[in-house]
């Protein structure tokens, strides 16, 4: 056997994803690229590790055993990377991290300085659903999860980073009608909504039933930026983070309309599972955190205060 890290690296991507095209956008390769590593790697065996059924990609029994053997591979050769910067007296490791998407906007700026004063650390973000979140929290397949509110059947400890405040949003274009009331442009203007398992979307639910709304006319998207460039463009308005909106306001895209009740206002959170033995690397940044958070605030999210 002749096999490449490379081939063994694409491999265990596209066992992950279950997806040579999502394999790709995750390895930042062409969809080609992968498939003809994937097909180099296949070429070392006899039996195959992938079968394709329909239009979807299966991984064989022989895979997955290939796939647990390739994983423990590249286990050792991180930890021998670890171990070199460690004996230079260097902090080394993963840090772990799933958040909400959202979070995409907040958690950068608490881990920028971090990494760049750290090289020996390596970081891995996943970007997703609240519920995939806990999930993944829930699994212990991550370090930290960030999260705007906090998971009432889990056991955790947390930080918390910063305020998360959500408003009525609408195009620049939007001309509000004189005598429309508050439940007149709840009611009469297409509302979007994030898909189920958002903790926007909840935020939104909760806010609407509170206040005895009906919903007439509903859209869902999967991702605050499709959101917002759906309400840039008229189809809509929502109710959104502050946070992903800055410079839609900055630039007029988009204006907030004052209602009853908003912003609603929740914090962004840094959780981990209580009973979780904190690597070196991940008691490192906990205590980066606590140091430097009011920093990083002043640093970064000084106009939050305009709002």
């Amino acid at each position: 056997m002749n096999f490449t890290l490379h081939q063994l690296q694409v491999f265990s991507k596209v066992v992950e994803m279950q997806s040579i095209t999502k394999a790709s956008v995750a390895m930042h390769l062409t969809q080609p690229a992968v498939s003809i590593q994937l097909k180099n790697f296949q070429d070392q065996f006899p039996i195959p590790l992938t079968e394709v059924v329909g239009r979807k990609l299966y991984i064989t029994d022989f895979g997955q055993e290939i796939a647990q053997a390739s994983k423990k591979i590249l286990e050792e050769l991180e930890t021998i990377n670890y171990k070199t910067h460690a004996f230079q007296g260097e902090l080394a490791g993963r840090l772990r991290f799933s958040i909400v998407s959202t979070g995409k906007y907040v958690m950068p700026y608490f881990l920028s300085d971090f990494i760049t004063n750290h090289p020996g650390v390596e970081l891995t973000m996943d970007v997703t659903n609240k519920a995939r979140v806990l999930e993944t929290l829930e699994s212990n397949s991550t370090d930290f999860a960030l999260v705007s509110v906090l998971p009432d059947t889990l056991k955790i400890n947390r930080v918390e980073l910063m305020e998360n405040r959500l408003f009525y949003v609408v195009s620049s274009s939007f001309i509000l009608p004189n005598d429309c009331s508050e439940r007149g442009l709840i009611e009469s203007v297409p509302l979007i909504f994030r898909e189920a398992g958002s903790a926007t979307r909840m935020a939104m639910e909760f806010y609407i039933s509170s206040y005895g709304y009906r919903v007439n006319q509903k859209l869902e998207l999967t991702s605050n930026e499709a959101v917002k460039q759906a309400v840039i463009a008229g189809l809509g308005a929502s109710i959104m983070p502050l946070i992903g909106i800055k410079n839609a306001v900055a630039n007029g895209d988009v204006k907030i309309i004052p209602l009853p009740g908003l912003p609603i206002k929740t914090n962004w959170n840094l959780i981990w599972l209580a009973a979780k033995n904190l690597s070196p690397v991940a008691t490192a940044y906990l205590s980066y955190i606590e140091k430097n958070k009011d920093k990083i605030m002043s640093q970064h999210f000084k106009w939050y205060s305009a709002f």
